[in-house]
Parts: structure tokens; C-alpha cells; sequence
């Protein structure tokens, strides 16, 4: 590897990768390029502690400016790499820099969904992913302002619960029947709806966007809905989902396939081009589809086995994913993945806050919702990858040990 590596994107799976080829023992050139202008900093607290102005910025960096220098990473952030030749191994900058590499990750992340409806482009309207996106939403979240929030996802949620916190008033406008509608099961929905109705978060489902009205100023004065309902707003944030960043990959004739496609060793369809994070896509074989998923664990453990694997190693990458979402003082683990379950078990009481919601494919084991249930979410994730056959009346009880309510007692 004569000419080294280069690591595209500044997230956590960059971050990730460059530790592991040190750790690995690699000594050749590490250049990093992100088109932020900061180091690798976590996404996670953005939404939450970050927005509230709890969390210092320095606190978000994943590692100091002194791990780069003592590692000998060259760093070219604030740079966006606009070209990449799979035949000469080159990359261009948009400084018009052209870097060489032997081997080469792409961590670009997701950016996103935007939506283009009438008056998509006003003044007020928001979208949060960077620093910056915080900056700015930031700056206007004071009290007694009314905020209007679309989409119920994750992002939307946590913003919701950050800005009630805040004293706003807070709307969430969610096109389908509930909200976390394709990541949780309706139990679940149902408590956090409920939980965030207590706090004073008024959330309208089936309720499609159909644009924005703006004041005399240009600014964003209200939402409006297909159903030609209208919501007052001093600012908007849209919560949609997101995009994986498949740009600089597609114009090199990279396989694109809801993000960049790569086998289970985290290899693109160019063999010195790898790819972790948010913008692959990846088979997996315990579920047997193709995966894009875009959470903090699978981009740290994604980028460390394509990191060995870019080093000569044969490493496959076929971990049970986890997710999680903090809102209010609720702490929601998701272990696994729940795409084709036929049954559900609910173990506890969501009065009480504290319970677990069980997705099964017939007996077998597929995903868990825990919130606020730390034991159950921690046995949970062996159980999922040896595809455990459980007990469903002991499942069901919340005073049996979840890692002893398989069908094998």
C-alpha cells in the first residue's frame, strides 16, 4: 500500500476506520477528507442534550485534534471530494487537489430527505443533521414560540421532546397512522404518543404535507396539510428520513443500490473500494435481505471490519444491529430487526414505563423494543443471533428472566 489510504467522510464510521487501521498496525498515509469543517464529532446528542444547550461542543468529538496529529492522519476537512477514478486510484478535491490511494472507504454518510413542495425554500424552515443545522434551530428555539415539526420519526420525536423542554409549543404532523410508524410496533407508538400528549406535544397523524405559507416577510407563518388544514408557525423542522450520500460513488460506476452496495466484507463492486456507515448497503445473512441502516453501531462496527478487510483480512460483517432514542427521561433500545414478524408479546406494563415489546417470526426470536428495560435489551441480542425458539407464555412474563424464557426453559 504504497500510496496509503484514503478515508472519504467524518462521522463515526471514518473515525472508527482510521483508529482501527492504527490499531491494526497499519503505518502507511491515512488522509481523512470530510467536507465539515470539524473533526469527527457524534450525531446522537444533536437532536437532544446538544439542541438543549446541556452539552458542550468539545464533548461531541469523537477523538481530539491530538489522536490525528499522534496517529499521522492527515486531515483535509472543510474539502469535498468531488471525483473519484477507480482506474488511476485517484481522488479529486474540490480544491482541485488530486490524491492517490492503494485503498480507499467511503464513509459519506446520509443527508436529509427534503422535501420540494410550495414554499419549501421560506426563511424558518429547518432540517437537522450537522453542527450547524443546530446553530441555526438553535437560535430560534424560545419560549412560547410555536414550532411545527414533519415527520415522527426518531429525529422529529426527540426534537419535539427537546422543545417542549424549552417551553415551545410544539405540533407534529405525521402522514401515517401513527408515529415511529416503520420502526416500532403499535404498542409502542401508542405509549409514546401518550407520553409525549402528557408533556403537551400535540401530534396529528394522517396528515400530509402540501406546503408552506409565508408572512409579508418571507418567512414561514404556517404548515399546511392536503386536507387544506392550516398550522400556525413561528419556525419548521421536517423530519422525513434520510438519504444515503451515493454522489461521489455513482460517478465512479460504483453498484448503487439504496446506497453504495457491498458484500458481506464491506467491499464495493470495485475491489480496492470499500464502504461503512450510513451509505451502505449490505446483505445480511441472519436476515437474509439487503440492509441500509443508519444508526451509530453498525457504522462503528461496519468501518472496523472494513478497515481489517481493506488490510488484507477476510472478515465478514454480520452483527445483530441496535438502535436507540432518548426522549424525555425514556430510553428506547431497539435490538434487531423486525421486518417480517407474524407475532408480537408485550412483557410488562407500559404504565409503569418500564416494559418490553417481543417481535417473533414463529417462535423464533427477531427484535425487541425495551424501554427503560436495560436487562432485557442486553440478553436480548444473543438471543436474536442464535435465532432462540422461545417460551411464549414465559416470554410474556415479565417476572421471568427474558434470557430464561426460551423454549428450552
Amino acid at each position: 500500500m504504497e500510496q496509503g489510504v484514503i478515508v472519504i467522510g467524518a462521522g463515526q464510521a471514518a473515525s472508527t476506520a482510521v483508529e482501527t487501521l492504527r490499531k491494526e498496525g497499519f503505518t502507511g498515509e491515512i488522509t481523512l477528507v470530510g467536507d465539515e469543517p470539524e473533526l469527527p464529532y457524534s450525531r446522537p446528542p444533536l437532536s437532544k442534550k446538544f439542541l438543549a444547550g446541556e452539552l458542550a461542543e468539545e464533548r461531541l468529538l469523537l477523538k481530539a485534534q491530538s489522536f490525528y496529529d499522534s496517529h499521522q492522519v492527515r486531515l483535509r476537512l472543510g474539502t469535498r471530494a468531488t471525483q473519484l477514478s477507480t482506474q488511476t486510484r485517484t481522488v479529486t478535491l474540490d480544491t482541485g487537489e488530486t490524491l492517490n490511494y492503494s485503498k480507499l472507504l467511503l464513509c459519506t454518510g446520509s443527508s436529509p430527505r427534503r422535501v420540494s413542495v410550495p414554499g419549501h425554500d421560506l426563511q424558518g424552515i429547518h432540517y437537522l443533521r450537522s453542527k450547524s443545522d443546530v446553530a441555526r434551530l438553535a437560535h430560534e428555539l424560545t419560549a412560547n414560540r410555536r414550532i411545527v415539526i414533519v415527520g415522527a420519526g426518531y429525529i422529529g420525536l426527540e426534537v419535539a421532546a427537546t422543545c417542549r423542554q424549552l417551553g415551545l409549543q410544539v405540533d407534529v404532523l405525521e402522514m401515517a397512522e401513527r408515529i415511529m410508524n416503520r420502526v416500532v410496533a403499535s404498542p409502542v407508538s401508542d405509549f409514546f404518543a401518550q407520553e409525549h400528549a402528557k408533556a403537551g406535544v400535540n401530534i396529528h397523524t394522517r396528515h400530509s404535507l402540501a406546503g408552506f405559507l409565508a408572512d409579508p416577510q418571507g418567512r414561514v407563518c404556517a404548515v399546511q396539510t392536503t386536507d387544506g388544514a392550516q398550522w400556525p408557525a413561528d419556525l419548521v423542522l421536517v423530519g422525513v428520513g434520510g438519504l444515503p450520500n451515493t454522489e461521489l460513488a455513482a460517478r465512479a460506476g460504483l453498484t448503487i443500490d439504496n446506497g453504495v452496495a457491498v458484500d458481506l466484507y464491506c467491499q464495493t463492486s470495485d475491489p480496492d473500494v470499500y464502504a461503512a456507515g450510513d451509505c451502505a448497503n449490505q446483505f445480511s445473512t441472519h436476515y437474509q435481505r439487503r440492509l441500509r441502516l443508519e444508526s451509530v453501531d453498525n457504522a462503528f462496527e461496519q468501518a472496523k471490519t472494513a478497515a481489517q478487510n481493506l488490510l488484507g483480512k477476510s472478515l465478514a460483517h454480520d452483527k445483530i444491529p441496535w438502535f436507540w432514542s432518548d426522549q424525555y427521561d425514556l430510553k428506547l433500545l431497539i435490538s434487531g430487526i423486525n421486518m417480517d414478524f407474524d407475532q408480537g408479546v408485550l412483557r410488562g406494563d407500559p404504565s409503569t414505563r418500564s416494559f418490553t415489546y417481543c417481535y417473533l417470526r414463529g417462535n423464533e426470536l427477531l427484535a425487541v423494543d425495551c424501554i427503560n428495560q436495560a436487562k432485557d435489551y442486553m440478553a436480548s441480542k444473543r438471543l436474536i443471533a442464535d435465532r432462540t425458539s422461545m417460551d411464549l407464555m414465559r416470554l410474556a412474563d415479565i417476572s421471568v428472566p427474558l434470557r430464561e424464557a426460551t423454549a428450552q426453559g
